[in-house]
């Protein structure tokens, strides 16, 4: 159909682009549109009512709201093979140039669905059904039941190939956030501009202005004498120009958290036709304000009355919108079904707009002023009404009207009509505050929940507090951003705690005329009244559902809620929630605060799992880490593992090794000579500052102040509960400097516990943290000869007098800037040699070639495991399972005595933490000594003890050592140092139970002479 025969296409006015038609197409059928339009108005305007299926019953769906609280209306849309959407808002979704979209939900086709078969079967499957059947035959439950139930589920069809399309990440400060564009939010983030405070203004809809947006301009009242759409656009056009202003139209605030945190999605290009190849399609922020303006107006509510879900069938606000800002007619003849007086101006712009008006039923009692202005414009008004159904399939035909007299009904008519208009009163968008932890009280005026107590710096303003008179509204937003911006820029501001801002805006909460009549239940079901009343229109639930949930017992409405789906659909019951809670109030005889309230989750309308993602896909969703000695080790045939985010060289086999020939000859290498190893991907912090004693004090176990400088100490962190977090060597370089050392997989965590106790615990502390784990390559050198491949290249002497074991000195290799540990986790004399980055893999080319005339071997991480454990090394994670205590390990020697506090010091005073029967570190020995136990078997005290056996510990590292001919094991025992040389039981694969004697978890060099070469 061609735009000029659009027949409910209004002939002038809205704010689309009548010169720039646009081609689309829906299930295959082409149509035409013009640039402004939403899918929705689009298929209005070419007389397309049935948009979609519900997803119970599959009964016909039409549009029933113009934004995003639209329950109906939702398709796919498809740019190519590669992309396509489903789910998307017809109502929120942008018209471009070629356009496809499809419905959803639907089997063979949108007229003729095979799943109406449902809808004939209703009453066999009401709320809950599924609760209580599929239960026999029980074997049919995996064959037949639950294959049929999930090819059922869901909405849409999930794209099956890689999403091809960018998506971008930013972070943002500000000093006012303001949530919604509509008047409220134009005058609150003008207000806050005006103090010169850095304002972030969003908006979900393309263009800003909210309701602004839908008013006729020939009845829109002046604001500052100006016309709405004039003031709208000197608004708009201000803040654009204001340089401490940013204006974020097609954003949503999707989720409030804490500290003033909230989160946008921005759609950068769904509305282009063609997107620009190297831009991202959204753009999530991540916001931290410190005040929020929340201006996110009012949700229109639908009336409940039986056949309320035909196509055709809309709010009256929507149809307001259609007309006023896309320039389409929701219909020709209507009947208009209301609680307010909000709904008569709509009345009356329609008839205006050629629409035929046939009559208005409002379900008050008595005559008011708004009806007398219908009546004289010839709009037969009926008080005192209800709706006892509807008829029509694909679009609703008529409509049966009946007055009521103390209840009962004293007349109906039937009027035919193709479009029902409803309006039941406005509910506040409470959704953010909600979320930001706020509390909400209850307005018998309006029949809804309102802001109360802020739990963050966040103030409401407008529609979404209650207020909804238009120059209220713009006088409680300007008042709600000037103070806003007041407490953001106020030098004395202290904390993220809100002030006392519950009643902060001057604006008194003002309701438009008739508001107070807002209905938040079921229209009253009289003799005569047939069909099913909607509560929620995309889960189909009626009021028999909610009946029969109250009847089954439930009386939280967060049960009802669960048990007949109400409110759990993609809209997130925002059209549902209230009408339901109104119901089940009625049918249990109580007030709705005392039912209760739903919780508003995030997000508040879907947010695509690309926005969340991000950059992190593909190779970046797990970035490979690799150190700089990566390429050499890849050269020389090593075998890679992973190890968090870092690709380590496990072994370096030669010819036909295994992995247990590689590993054995590496140790013997170590052992009898010289081993060099990669161990760049340990964790590495500075820490410095004239507190940075102080600081590690607090932290780790051990004591700091006597550590000398140019001294290295095995340092132990614990949780605030006791138990170990983390280890590594700490370096003292100077009176106010320390380098930290962490595990490989803990860099991360340990930099994060650190800033969270010198951010949140200890500010007044003069200490900078900094992650150089990139910064500096490690080569370790271990061996009795270590020393020699080194005497060549550093400028500082290296001998065991001059740098003895635990000692720190710094100098130049082949060079380069050096830090020289004399440390060892392979028990052997060892050096660890940390060099700049960029320098590491000629610094390890030089050691290998000055190494290789003492058979210098390079070793893997497997190697270095064996070498640790015969030494009696822990690897926490591997050793510790996050109940360990440093006495539970055999590292009380590393605590320091006189310390008055640090991190987890109270815990392990408890008795628990001291009890002799914790499970403690200790060595095993196979009887057979080539038996290589399984690393997690259990330990058992008896070898012939029946199951079920409460076991003693388990083991936690197991190697072959080559060094001692035999295999070696670590556990954790119940007692386990009381327990030497006795025997107990490991369970192997079968019945079988191999003995094993506990011994000391030092199997090698137990005096430590060799460290100390």
């Amino acid at each position: 159909m061609s735009v000029a025969d659009q027949g409910l296409r209004t002939a002038k006015g809205g704010r689309i682009d009548r010169a720039r038609p646009l081609a689309f197409s829906f299930d295959r059928v082409p149509y035409d549109g013009l640039a402004g339009d939403t899918l929705a108005s689009a298929l209005l305007a070419n007389g397309v009512h049935l948009l979609g299926r519900s997803f119970k019953y599959h009964r016909p769906r039409g549009v029933l709201a113009a934004g995003a609280e639209e329950p109906n209306a939702l398709v796919g849309v498809r740019r190519d093979a590669m992309r396509y959407t489903p789910n998307m808002r017809a109502t929120q979704l942008e018209l471009y140039q070629g356009l496809v979209a499809e419905s959803q939900n639907r089997w063979p086709s949108l007229a003729f669905d095979v799943g109406a078969i449902n809808d004939l079967i209703a009453p066999f499957i009401p709320a809950g059904f599924y609760y209580k059947t599929f239960m026999w035959p029980r074997r049919a439950w995996q064959t037949l039941y639950e294959p049929r139930i999930r090819a059922a589920a869901g909405l849409g069809v999930a794209p099956r190939t890689a999403d091809p399309d960018r998506y971008a990440a930013r972070y943002a400060h500000c000093d006012v956030l303001i949530v919604g564009a509509g008047p409220a939010g134009l005058a609150a983030a003008t207000a806050a501009a005006a103090t010169g405070a850095r304002v972030i203004l969003c908006d979900e809809q393309s263009e800003l202005g909210g309701t602004l947006l839908s008013q006729d301009p020939h009845t829109d009242p002046l604001i500052e004498g100006r016309a709405s759409a004039e003031w709208l656009a000197r608004t708009v056009a201000a803040l654009a120009a204001n340089p401490r202003v940013t204006l974020l139209p097609r954003t949503t605030a999707f989720g409030y958290f804490p500290h003033n945190l909230v989160c946008l999605n921005e759609r950068l290009t769904d509305h282009l036709a063609v997107p620009p190849a190297l831009w991202p399609r959204e753009r999530q922020w991540q916001v931290r304000a410190r005040e929020v303006v929340l201006a996110a107006g009012a949700i229109e509510r639908p009336l409940v009355f039986p056949g309320n879900d035909r196509p055709g069938i809309l709010l009256a606000g929507a149809a307001r919108t259609f007309l006023n800002r896309y320039g389409v007619r929701p219909g020709t003849r209507a009947v208009i079904v209301t609680a307010t007086d909000d709904a008569y101006p709509v009345a009356l712009e329609l008839q205006s707009a050629g629409v035929f008006v046939a009559a208005i039923a409002d379900v008050r009692a008595g005559d008011s002023a708004v009806a007398s202005r219908a009546r004289e414009a010839r709009i037969p008004v009926f008080t005192g009404a209800t709706v006892l159904g509807t008829s029509g399939r694909r679009r609703v035909r008529s409509i049966h009207l009946a007055q009521l007299k103390e209840g009962e009904p004293t007349g109906t008519q039937l009027q035919p009509c193709d479009c029902v208009l409803m309006s039941g009163g406005y509910t506040p968008s409470v959704h953010l505050f909600s979320q930001s932890r706020g509390k909400l009280q209850w307005d018998d005026a309006l029949q809804a929940f309102v802001p109360s107590t802020p739990a963050e710096r966040a103030r409401s303003a407008g529609g979404c507090r209650g207020v909804f008179a238009l120059a209220a509204v713009l006088a409680d937003g300007a008042a709600a951003g000037s103070a806003a911006a007041r407490e953001a820029i106020d030098p004395a501001r202290r904390g993220v705690r809100p002030a006392d801002i519950r009643t902060a805006p001057a604006a008194a909460p003002a309701v438009a005329t008739g508001a107070a009549a807002a209905s938040a239940a079921a229209l009253p079901r009289v003799p005569g009244a047939r069909g099913r009343a909607f509560v929620d229109w995309q889960n189909d639930v009626t009021t028999r559902d909610l009946a029969l949930a109250t009847r089954e017992g439930f009386r939280s409405i967060e049960h009802v809620k669960r048990y007949t789906t109400t409110g759990m659909a993609t809209d997130q019951g925002k059209t549902s929630n209230l009408n339901a809670l109104g119901i089940v109030s009625s049918t249990l005889g109580k007030a709705i605060p005392q039912v209760g309230l739903t919780t508003f989750r995030m997000p508040y309308t879907p947010v695509s799992f690309g926005s969340f993602a991000g950059a992190a896909r593909g190779d970046l969703f797990d970035p490979i880490r690799t150190t700089p000695m990566h390429g050499w080790a890849r050269a020389q045939g090593a075998v890679f593992e992973d190890v968090g985010q870092w690709k380590r060289a496990r072994y370096f086999p030669r010819g036909a090794e295994d992995l247990h020939a590689a590993v054995a000859r590496e140790c013997r290498a170590v052992r009898a000579s010289c081993g060099i190893f990669d161990a760049s991907t340990l964790g590495k912090v500075e820490v410095a500052g004239p507190d940075a004693v102080t600081f590690m004090n607090r932290l780790y176990v051990n004591a700091w102040d006597s550590l000398a400088v140019g001294r290295a100490r095995y340092g132990v962190l614990l949780r605030d509960d006791g138990f170990v977090y983390d280890d590594g060597v700490v370096a003292r370089l100077a009176a106010d400097r320390f380098h930290v050392t962490t595990t490989t997989g803990g860099a991360g965590r340990v930099l994060a516990m650190m800033e969270d106790y010198l951010q949140t615990e200890w500010s007044e502390l003069a200490v900078w943290l900094t992650s150089t784990t990139e910064q500096w390559a490690v080569i370790a050198v271990q061996g009795p000869n270590a020393r020699q491949p080194l005497t060549g290249l550093v400028d500082i002497d290296i001998a065991a007098a001059a740098l003895p074991h635990m000692g720190v000195a710094e100098g130049r290799i082949c060079g380069v800037p050096m830090r020289l540990f004399r440390v060892s986790f392979s028990g052997e004399l060892g050096f660890e040699v940390n060099v700049p980055a960029d320098f590491g893999a000629a610094v390890w080319e030089a050691v290998w070639n000055a190494g290789e005339r003492s058979g210098i071997t390079p070793y893997g991480t497997e190697t270095m495991h064996v070498l640790r454990a015969e030494k009696g090394y822990i690897i926490v994670g591997q050793d510790t399972d996050g109940t360990v205590t440093p006495d539970d390990v055999g590292l009380s020697w590393a605590i320091g005595r006189n310390k008055t506090d640090f991190v987890g010091k109270r815990s392990l005073q408890r008795p628990a933490m001291q009890s002799a029967d914790r499970r403690q570190l200790i060595g095993l020995l196979t009887a057979d000594p080539q038996r290589v136990l399984e690393e997690g078997s259990q330990v058992l005290a008896q070898a012939d003890a029946a199951p079920p056996v409460r076991p003693l510990g388990h083991v936690t590292s197991s190697y072959h050592s080559a060094a001692l001919g035999r295999s070696i094991a670590m556990a954790l025992v119940a007692g386990g140092r009381a327990l030497m040389g006795q025997t107990l039981y490991v369970p192997l694969e079968g019945a079988a139970r191999a003995p094993v004697q506990v011994v000391s978890p030092v199997f090698y060099d137990p005096k430590g002479a060799r460290l100390n070469a």
